[in-house]
């Protein structure tokens, strides 16, 4: 019963989050004046904001692009020119589809305005970069990055020196249209300078702190990635509209309100998580550890939900992502334990490099593993979390879900048996 409920709070609470409705009901907020729209949508969201776009304004959008993940297009949209592309590490689909983008922005009349659709992923998806840097310094510099333990501000705070698009500087190229730009966050705290590399939003981070960041992470570069990271970025953008339009304190609250409507005593830890994924596993396991003893910090049955962004310092060489890191670090720490379930998500369907959103897991988990004779401990030790729950049929796959809004933690304990 606990898993079918947990499932049910899953599947509700991504679809408080998908961008259709957020698109169409923020639309009438942006005042857009010009009669003719060039669109531009780009993220893991991309395609399903620019459809819902396309379809509440009608004729009003003349053309545009659209780029989005491998696998995450729905087909065609009249007008739209679609294209899909590598993520998290930006490739040659990536550039190809940022310079057909600026080309078409460039060859905009003064009758048009530009619809500027943004959600997670887009840093890799929208990228084209600055002079004497290659694409190939782009994809080392963003891998050494995602193994640092770099959080995702971090990341961009480094991508933005290295783009001509990222930072502000996309509002600069298109200066002096008018850009609105709707904003499906996932990034902690909703920082628009942070979410997609702020393309048309001033950059706050300063050059000292770009350079402490990569000293602090010890990453390479040679002297024309130094050179571009010590260039100043925009601080002042005057084109540029943005409303955020999602984000996972929405997708906490539904979980909260399903949860409840479920039987459930509801307690929201944060939305702001971020730390190592193994150690918040951990801790999640000994909140289920006291609520199993003495009821606190809420009364059983509860359901205990927290948003936020973890991140892995990768040491082995095995296949997973963060949510799963963090579904199994808690599922070592519960081995035996009943009436306890716990899942991690990725919100986008999809978890770093593989097919599964997420992990989910309760006491069997890794009892299961030890039947088959298999040391559960390897697996987080290399980082291969994505096979440990594979082999404990503990993967949760949803496939690709249209949005993205960071990750989302959900413990429910039972009352006793």
């Amino acid at each position: 019963m606990l898993i079918g409920d947990l499932k049910e709070i899953i599947d509700y609470s991504i679809e408080s989050v998908l961008p259709e409705n957020a698109v169409k009901s923020n639309l009438k907020k942006l005042n857009i004046k010009e009669e003719k729209l060039f669109l531009l949508s780009i993220g893991k969201a991309a395609w399903r904001m620019a459809n819902a776009a396309k379809e509440e304004l009608k004729g009003k959008i003349k053309n545009g692009i659209v780029i989005t993940k491998y696998y995450h297009s729905q087909g065609n949209i009249e007008d739209i020119e679609i294209y899909e592309a590598g993520h998290p590490i930006p490739d040659e689909n990536s550039i190809r589809a940022t310079e057909k983008a600026l080309e078409l922005i460039e060859n905009l009349n003064d009758e048009y305005g530009i619809l500027f659709l943004i959600s997670g992923g887009g840093s890799a998806l929208f990228e084209l970069p600055e002079e004497r840097i290659t694409l190939e310094d782009l994809q080392d510099i963003t891998d050494q990055l995602l193994r640092s333990g770099a959080d995702i501000t971090e990341i961009n705070a480094i991508r933005k020196r290295l783009s001509k698009v990222k930072g502000g500087k996309l509002a600069e190229l298109a200066y002096p249209k008018k850009i609105y730009a709707l904003v499906l966050s996932d990034v902690l705290g909703d920082r628009l300078d942070s979410i997609a590399s702020g393309p048309t939003y001033k950059d706050e981070i300063t050059t000292e702190k770009v350079l402490e960041i990569m000293k602090r992470y010890d990453i390479k570069m040679n002297e024309n990635l130094k050179k571009a990271l010590e260039k100043e970025t925009p601080k002042n953008i005057s084109n540029a509209q943005h409303i955020i339009i999602g984000s996972v304190k929405v997708a906490c609250d539904s979980a909260i309100n399903k949860a409840k409507e479920l039987g459930y005593n509801t307690l929201l830890l944060t939305t702001t998580l971020n730390c190592e994924a193994k150690e918040a596993g951990k801790f999640f396991a000994n909140i289920a550890l006291e609520e199993l003893k003495s009821d606190n910090p809420i009364k059983k049955p509860c359901a205990i939900i927290a948003g936020g962004e973890t991140v892995v310092s990768v040491k082995g060489n095995g296949l997973g992502g963060r949510n799963q890191e963090l579904a199994y670090s808690f599922a070592l720490e519960v081995e035996g334990l009943n009436n306890i379930v716990f899942a991690s998500i990725g919100t986008d369907g999809t978890d770093g490099p593989t097919d599964a959103a997420g992990g989910i897991v309760d006491g069997n988990t890794i009892l299961s593993l030890r039947k088959k004779v298999i040391d559960p401990l390897v697996f987080l030790e290399n980082n291969d979390t994505y096979n440990g729950l594979k082999e404990a049929n503990a993967l949760l796959k949803l496939g690709p879900t249209g949005t993205n809004v960071n990750d989302l933690m959900i413990l429910l304990v039972g009352e006793k048996l």
